[in-house]
């Protein structure tokens, strides 16, 4: 079983899968708050509460992330999340309501089921009511169910994404953590080796459709609109301001560039939140070198982990063959 997020002190993880539909959610929770930043590089993005996390506005602290398939519909996986966390007081005390603080985002899941199947408010609350520390699988579960990469070709090249997770441990007691869902518009590459491990695929001749050179000669993508992204989550046990977590979510995008090819394109919505738990302040490059790597690592077991829905490939069942 993989190092995850939850070796974070104070985050917990829940999923839940709509197995018919193909297309699931995830819960990052931080039920006794989180100083939280995001950084948006894809040109595609599906997001919610975003605009709260800059740092010149008034709330400080988050409660849980949402993760979630559906496309624009999934952002509602919140609604639940937050449902849930009221239900357990957790949030801003507002006087006369507790109100927890959900940012999300969505990626676009809807090729491989349903077209009509996504993330809900009820997914998103037994999301919620299932999160707890300790191990979790990757590949095919919760938000990356039903996560495809690999489609600068087109969508009938593609290959299955999928969830992962990973943690890296610093100095003293620090815990750097991330969970992230791959569902990008290109192929993911192995950062030590550069092995395309999942991607664009003939699945007639067998042989991989290298995405950067396609777009040069093809002077564009067939993949459509809107239909990619990776989303993520790094949480560390460090002090934080909300600057100094968005400036770790924009490092850590680092490690979409050196394992997605292309990354961060106008067909993506690559979103990264940073959530910082802990009392000890660490230089800001550090965190982002760990956060960095764990992130990484994360992307290489979500699609590594992946296993194949329907006529869709995964590295898992490639090496089968």
């Amino acid at each position: 079983m993989f190092h995850n997020i939850t070796d974070v002190p104070g985050i917990e993880v829940g999923h839940v899968e709509d197995k018919t539909g193909v297309t699931g959610c995830t819960a990052v929770l931080a039920k006794k708050g989180a100083v939280c930043g995001v950084d948006v590089r894809g040109s595609a993005p599906g997001t919610r509460e975003t605009d709260a996390l800059d740092p010149v506005n008034e709330i400080q602290q988050v409660h849980a992330i949402s993760l979630a398939g559906g496309s624009a519909f999934g952002l509602d996986a919140a609604a639940g999340i937050m449902r849930y966390l009221a239900e357990q007081k957790v949030g801003v005390d507002a006087a006369v309501a507790t109100i927890p603080i959900v940012p999300g985002a969505v990626i676009f899941d809807l090729f491989l089921g349903d077209p009509t199947a996504y993330a809900t408010a009820a997914m998103g609350y037994e999301a919620a009511k299932n999160a707890a520390a300790g191990p979790f699988e990757n590949g095919n579960i919760g938000a990356g169910y039903g996560a495809t990469v690999g489609k600068v070709a087109g969508p009938q090249y593609c290959m299955k994404g999928g969830l992962g997770s990973s943690s890296v441990k610093g100095t003293a007691d620090l815990v750097v953590g991330a969970v992230v869902v791959v569902n990008a518009v290109g192929d993911v590459k192995d950062p030590k080796t550069y092995e395309t491990i999942a991607g664009g695929r003939d699945a007639h001749t067998g042989e991989w459709i290298n995405s950067c050179d396609y777009l040069k000669q093809q002077h564009g993508s067939m993949a459509l609109p809107g239909t990619n992204t990776t989303i993520g989550v790094v949480a560390m046990n460090a002090k934080l301001t909300k600057a100094e977590a968005k400036k770790i979510a924009q490092l850590t995008h680092n490690a979409l560039a050196r394992t997605i090819y292309p990354v961060h394109t106008m067909l993506d919505g690559d979103t990264i939140f940073v959530l910082g738990t802990g009392d000890r302040q660490y230089s800001v490059d550090y965190l982002g070198q760990l956060a960095t790597e764990a992130m990484e690592q994360a992307i290489i077991n979500g699609v590594k982990m992946a296993e194949s829905i329907g006529q869709v490939e995964s590295y898992q069942s490639l090496q089968g063959k």
